[in-house]
C-alpha cells in the first residue's frame, strides 16, 4: 500500500453517531495546544518515573508548562478535583506542524472506538512505550546533576510583556576569558589612566547607534595619544643615549618580532661589515630586506652614542658610510642624493625624514574667497560625502580632506571655481608676501596658478598681478585656472625670468618660487630619488642666483606699501636655499632679510659643513615632511631699499674734475700718455662692428721723447 493510500481519509461518520457524540469531549489527541495552558519557549524531555509497587500511577502534568509555574498548578489541583487525564507526549515535529497551521496528518485512520494507546504506539512506531505519566512531587523524579536548579522551592513566574527578553541565568561572578582585556606588548604610562575608562565603557551597556560615533572617536583619540607617547619616549631616549642595554634589547626584540626576525645572539651578534664584504654582497645581488633593516637599526644605535656602543677598531665614518649605503638600497635613492639629504639632519631624524618621504601628504584644498566662504564650502562638500576639517590656525582658507565618496577634483563646486586643489606648503609664500589691494605684483614662475589666484583673492581682484612662466605650454593650465576661479586682475605672460627687469619693472611686490630639484616633494615624484646628480644641483643653484638678482632689480624700492620680495623653493638642500639667499645679500647691499610672518617652521641654517652665512638667515623658515606633515619647503622674505647715494666731493676736489695731490699740486690728464690706449680701444670697437681697421700709427720721435720725459718725471 502506498504512502498516500495509507494516509487516505476514511468514510465520513454517520450523522446519528455525530449527534450522539456532540456532547461528549473528543478523544482524539491532535496535538493542539489548549488556550489555558502557558507554554514556555524551552521544552525539557520527559523524565523516567521511579518504579514503585505501592504507589498507583498518576497522571503527569503537562510538559509544555514551565518549571516556575509548577507551584501554581499544584495549588489548582489541590483546590479543584480533576478527572484522570490521558498521557500527553509532545514531539518537536508536532510543534513545527502546529506553527505551520496545526496539521493533523496521520490521525485520520484512527477509529474513535478503538484503543487510543494502541493506535498511538503503532502510529509512532512504539517510540513512547516507556513514557509513563505520574503525578507527584519533583523529588520523586530521577534527576541528573545538571538539574540541581529544579530542587528546592518553586519560583513564581513573572508574566511580563511579550517584548521582554528571556531572563539570563545567574553567573558565579567569574568572567569568561573572552571578556578579559588582552595585555599590551609594550606597556605605557597611559595604561594606568585608561583602565578606569575601559571599565566605565564596559558598564555603559551595549553599543547603540547613538553612542557608536562617540565611542569610536574616543578609541581613536586614545590610540593616537598612546602612539605619540611611545614614539616620543623612544625618540628622546635614542637621541640622548639614555637607554640601557636591557631597554635597547627589549626594543630590538619587539621590532624583530614584528618583522618576523629574531636575534638569538643579542646586540653582540651585530658585526659591521667591511668594504670588501659589502662589495661581495653587491655582486651577489644585494642583501635581503631584513638584513638591511637590522643593520640600519644597529648603525643608528651606535651613532647615537658612539663612545659606548662602537666596536673596537672601527671609525665613525665606516658606520656612516654603511648606513648611507643601506638607506640608498632600502629606500631606492642613488648614493649621492642619499648622502646629501642624510647630512642635513641628525642620524635618528634622518631616518624619520626618509621614512616620511614614503608616505603621501594629506590632500588639501584652498577656498576661493572670490566666489564663496570656507564655511559654506565645507558644508557643501560634507553634504556630498566628503570628510574634511580646517588645516590649522595659520590659514583661514585651507581645508584638509580625509576621505571622499566623490572625486574631489570633479565636483560641481570645483568646476564652479569655489576651491583649488593645492598643497598646504604652497600657501606659505603667499602668506609671507601678503599682497595688498591696489598693488602691482609679479609672480615670476606662476604655473599652474595656485599662488597667482591666491594673490588675486587677497587683493580682492584689484590692482594687477603679472603671472609669468618661461614654459609657454604651461601657461594653458595657468589661464584655465585663472578663468575658472574668476580672477579678473591677472595678466598672463611668458618670458624668461632673467629678462624681466628689461621687459617691465617697478613692482610693489615680487614672488619668486624658483625652479628647484624637488627634494621636498619626493612623496609626489619618486623619480627625484635617482635622476639627480651633482651637476643638476650646480646648474640649478646658478639659475636661482640669476633669478633672485633679477627679482630684486624688478622691485620698486620707494614703494609706499611694498618693496618686498619672497624667495621660495620646494627643496630642502642648502645649495638651493641658504647659499642663494646669502649670495643675494652680498651682491645687493640695498637688500635685507625681514621676518616672514609665519608662526611655525624651523629657522634657516647660519652655518653648514664649514660654510658660514649671514646671521640674518635665521629669519628664514624651513618646513619638513616628518615635522610639519607637509612638503619640504623654504621661504625667505627680503625688503628692498633705495641704493645708497655716491658720497659728496671732498673739499680738495674741484668742480671741473681737476684734483690736488698730497703736495697740493694740480693733477691733470696727459693726453699724449692716454692717446695709445684710446686708439687701441677704438680699433677693438671697429673690429667688433666688422669695419676695416686702419693700421697703427707710428709714434713720432718728438712724441716718444715727450713720453719718455713724462715717465721719468713721474
Amino acid at each position: 500500500m502506498g504512502r498516500r493510500a495509507k494516509n487516505k481519509q476514511g468514510d465520513p461518520t454517520p450523522l446519528h453517531e455525530v449527534r450522539e457524540n456532540a456532547g461528549k469531549p473528543s478523544q482524539k489527541k491532535l496535538g493542539k495546544r489548549k488556550a489555558e495552558e502557558v507554554e514556555a519557549p524551552s521544552k525539557r524531555p520527559a523524565k523516567k518515573a521511579r518504579e514503585s509497587e505501592g504507589k498507583p500511577p498518576k497522571s503527569a502534568p503537562s510538559k509544555g508548562k514551565p518549571k516556575a509555574a509548577l507551584k501554581d498548578s499544584a495549588k489548582a489541583k489541590a483546590g479543584k478535583p480533576k478527572p484522570k487525564q490521558q498521557k500527553q507526549t509532545r514531539f518537536e515535529d508536532e510543534d513545527e506542524d502546529e506553527g505551520a497551521g496545526s496539521s493533523s496528518e496521520g490521525w485520520e485512520d484512527v477509529e474513535d472506538d478503538g484503543d487510543l494507546q494502541t493506535q498511538a504506539r503503532s502510529l509512532f512506531h512504539g517510540s513512547d512505550e516507556e513514557v509513563v505519566g505520574f503525578e507527584g512531587d519533583l523529588d520523586d523524579l530521577d534527576m541528573d546533576e545538571d538539574d540541581d536548579m529544579l530542587r528546592g522551592p518553586a519560583q513564581e513566574l513573572d508574566l511580563g510583556s511579550d517584548d521582554d527578553d528571556e531572563p539570563e541565568l545567574p553567573t558565579k561572578g567569574k568572567k569568561s576569558k573572552q571578556h578579559e582585556r588582552p595585555l599590551k606588548i609594550i606597556p605605557t604610562v597611559s595604561d594606568a589612566s585608561s583602565s578606569e575608562e575601559d571599565e566605565d565603557d564596559d558598564e555603559d551597556g551595549p553599543i547603540t547607534m547613538k553612542n557608536m560615533e562617540a565611542r569610536s572617536r574616543a578609541l581613536d583619540a586614545k590610540a593616537a595619544r598612546e602612539a605619540e607617547l611611545d614614539a616620543e619616549e623612544l625618540r628622546r631616549a635614542a637621541l640622548a643615549g639614555e637607554m640601557s642595554d636591557d631597554d635597547l634589547a627589549d626594543v630590538d626584540d619587539v621590532d624583530m618580532d614584528e618583522e618576523g626576525e629574531g636575534n638569538e645572539e643579542g646586540e653582540e651578534g651585530f658585526i659591521l661589515p667591511t668594504a670588501e664584504e659589502l662589495e661581495e654582497e653587491k655582486k651577489r645581488g644585494g642583501p635581503d630586506v631584513h638584513t638591511v633593516q637590522r643593520r640600519m637599526r644597529e648603525c643608528v644605535r651606535v651613532l647615537g652614542n658612539f663612545k659606548r656602543y662602537a666596536a673596537k677598531g672601527r671609525s665613525r665614518s665606516e658606520y656612516v658610510q654603511t648606513l648611507i649605503s643601506d638607506i640608498a638600497s632600502y629606500y631606492g635613492y642613488n648614493e649621492f642624493l642619499a648622502e646629501k639629504l642624510f647630512q642635513l639632519f641628525p642620524v635618528a631624524e634622518a631616518i624619520e625624514f626618509f621614512e616620511a618621504n614614503e608616505v603621501p601628504r594629506p590632500v588639501t584644498i584652498r577656498t576661493n574667497t572670490l566666489r564663496t566662504r570656507r564655511r559654506d564650502l565645507a558644508q557643501a562638500l560634507i553634504n556630498r560625502g566628503v570628510n574634511l576639517e580646517p588645516i590649522g590656525k595659520w590659514t583661514n582658507v585651507g581645508l584638509q580632506v580625509f576621505e571622499s565618496s566623490v572625486p574631489i577634483g570633479a565636483t560641481p563646486e570645483y568646476l564652479a571655481g569655489h576651491y583649488m586643489l593645492q598643497a598646504a606648503s604652497s600657501f606659505l609664500p603667499v602668506i609671507a608676501l601678503a599682497p595688498q589691494p591696489g598693488e602691482r605684483v609679479l609672480d615670476m614662475a606662476s604655473a599652474p596658478g595656485g599662488k597667482t589666484t591666491h594673490m588675486a583673492a587677497l587683493m580682492q581682484n584689484t590692482g594687477v598681478v603679472f603671472a609669468n612662466d618661461a614654459n609657454k605650454a604651461r601657461t594653458k593650465s595657468l589661464t584655465a585656472n585663472v578663468h575658472r576661479l574668476g580672477c579678473k586682475n591677472v595678466v598672463v605672460c611668458s618670458y624668461d625670468g632673467r629678462e624681466f627687469p628689461k621687459v617691465i619693472g617697478g613692482f610693489d611686490r615680487v614672488l619668486l618660487d624658483a625652479p628647484c630639484s624637488g627634494t621636498g616633494v619626493i612623496s609626489k615624484d619618486a623619480s627625484v630619488k635617482t635622476n639627480k646628480s651633482e651637476r643638476d644641483f650646480t646648474l640649478l643653484s646658478h639659475l636661482q642666483k640669476q633669478l633672485i638678482l633679477c627679482a630684486i632689480d624688478s622691485v620698486q624700492a620707494d614703494s609706499k606699501t611694498g618693496g618686498y620680495l619672497v624667495y621660495s623653493t620646494c627643496s630642502v638642500t642648502v645649495d638651493e636655499n641658504e647659499a642663494v639667499v646669502d649670495y643675494a645679500l652680498r651682491k645687493r647691499p640695498n637688500v635685507k632679510l625681514v621676518d616672514t610672518g609665519l608662526e611655525f617652521g624651523r629657522p634657516g641654517y647660519t652655518s653648514y659643513r664649514g660654510k658660514t652665512f649671514s646671521d640674518r638667515l635665521s629669519l628664514t623658515r624651513r618646513f619638513y615632511p616628518h615635522v610639519h606633515n607637509m612638503d619640504g619647503f623654504y621661504v625667505a622674505k627680503f625688503k628692498v631699499e633705495r641704493r645708497a647715494k655716491v658720497k659728496p666731493a671732498q673739499a680738495g676736489e674741484e668742480a671741473d674734475g681737476v684734483s690736488a695731490d698730497a703736495n697740493g699740486a694740480a693733477v691733470t690728464f696727459d693726453e699724449n700718455e692716454d692717446r695709445p690706449y684710446l686708439e687701441e680701444t677704438k680699433r677693438k670697437q671697429m673690429k667688433k662692428k666688422g669695419l676695416k681697421v686702419p693700421p697703427r700709427s707710428k709714434q713720432t720721435p718728438a712724441a716718444a721723447a715727450a713720453q719718455a720725459e713724462a715717465v721719468a718725471a713721474a
